[in-house]
């Protein structure tokens, strides 16, 4: 029995012209394993980036979240909007649209219920926990409040906003509700920008024994520095973290030199850090930015850092060039020939084809009215003619060279 491969033979059994027709649409070779065993794209990340629960676990290493009751809670929110509802006023202002709310009033509430699980889930979110303190993480139970002063602009720091560098050449102010009896660390790291080693931090600020939250009065152990992201890095996270002090510390081995502008010195890590003295420090507050580079840093970089400006560029691989054929069949002849020349070369004989009918005393010639309509005379090849006519009509890469 014979058959011709792709056609419908009516002699064969209805099952075997199913089979070739199938072969015919599937004809072609499956590469690894079938759809329904192969794994997807989200089983296999799973797979790449297992950890094993024994030894990862997440541990909460700050302040104990407030206990709150959602029974009282709802009470308390439905009490108020019974109140509301009977208000005839409040009811005429949301009909017109001109019923206002006191954000300040909204944002504290949020900050007594639901807040901090909020800020957990947005420092989670850009990876600040896990670059900082591995598998551990805490609630920013104190709510920390900083802002840069810049022409008398105020530029708040939250989780995760821009402030350019220019904006934060000078030392945030910071306010947080605390006991005067107690006693803080404030310490701001970049764990982004560091030049040398890929598991380190800088320390841009760092000041401990903080007398309830009396900033001034604390002892600076590291002055400000503004930050510093280089050219062509992207984002730098900065972040605030405020530390309970159980008793007055010695930090007189972190202590620096005033201003202290060589950045190895003020290379950190926050995670030995706190293993160091985590029977002394809790977490409690957290606030970050993100800052990216701006021309003021050039000038910063030469004449405070007294150091070459850092400038990062992706060095794109050169494309792929196929080895040259003997005849290359169906492909224009001068562009073919191009890819295997020099550049320089090409840009050269372009611009003295530009040049040869310029001259300093005489005009250039009038260009022709219809150049396609112009003969050519004896035999020209295809790809010169092509060449010819772009030329005339000024296409092409003849215009790119100035």
């Amino acid at each position: 029995m014979a058959f011709v491969l792709g056609k419908f033979s009516p002699n064969l059994n209805p099952k075997c012209n199913s089979a070739l027709i199938n072969f015919i649409r599937n004809g072609h070779h499956l590469r690894g394993k079938p759809p329904g065993v192969a794994k997807s794209l989200k089983q296999r990340l799973q797979q790449i980036n297992y950890k094993d629960p024994s030894l990862h676990f997440r541990v909460d290493i700050g302040l104990p979240a407030p206990v709150i009751s959602r029974s009282k809670q709802l009470q308390e929110r439905l009490s108020v909007l019974k109140a509301q509802r009977k208000s005839p006023q409040l009811e005429k202002l949301a009909r017109t649209k001109k019923l206002l709310i006191d954000l300040d009033e909204a944002n504290t509430e949020w900050l007594k219920t639901s807040g901090f699980y909020h800020i957990k889930e947005i420092a989670d979110h850009y990876g600040v926990f896990e670059h900082l303190f591995g598998d551990a993480y805490f609630l920013s139970i104190i709510n920390l409040k900083l802002h840069f002063n810049n022409d008398d602009f105020k530029h708040p720091v939250y989780y995760g906003n821009v402030i350019k560098p220019a904006d934060a050449t000078h030392k945030p102010e910071v306010h947080f509700e605390s006991d005067d009896k107690s006693l803080w660390t404030l310490i701001m790291t970049n764990p982004d920008g560091h030049f040398t080693q890929q598991d380190k931090e800088y320390v841009h600020w760092f000041v401990g024994n903080i007398p309830g939250n009396k900033i001034e009065q604390g002892e600076t152990i590291v002055d400000y520095l503004q930050p510093i992201p280089p050219k062509g890095t992207g984002y730098h996270r900065h972040i605030f973290i405020l530390y309970k002090q159980e008793k007055k510390l010695d930090f007189s081995s972190f202590k620096k030199p005033e201003k202290c502008l060589d950045l190895e010195e003020r290379t950190f890590s926050t995670l030995d850090f706190y293993r160091e003295r985590q029977d002394d420090l809790t977490p409690s507050g957290l606030a970050f930015f993100q800052a990216d580079w701006d021309k003021s840093l050039t000038n910063f970089y030469h004449n405070t850092l007294n150091m070459k400006e850092p400038i990062f560029e992706y060095d794109f691989p050169g494309p792929y060039i196929r080895p040259q054929e003997w005849f290359a069949k169906r492909r224009p002849f001068n562009l073919y020939m191009d890819k295997y020349r020099d550049v320089k070369q090409i840009n050269k004989e372009f611009l003295m084809r530009k040049l040869k009918n310029v001259h300093p005393f005489k005009a250039p010639p009038s260009p022709l009215p219809y150049p396609n309509a112009v003969y050519f005379e004896g035999y020209v090849p295809s790809w010169l003619k092509l060449e010819k006519q772009k030329s005339r009509l000024k296409w092409g890469r003849i215009n790119d060279i100035e």
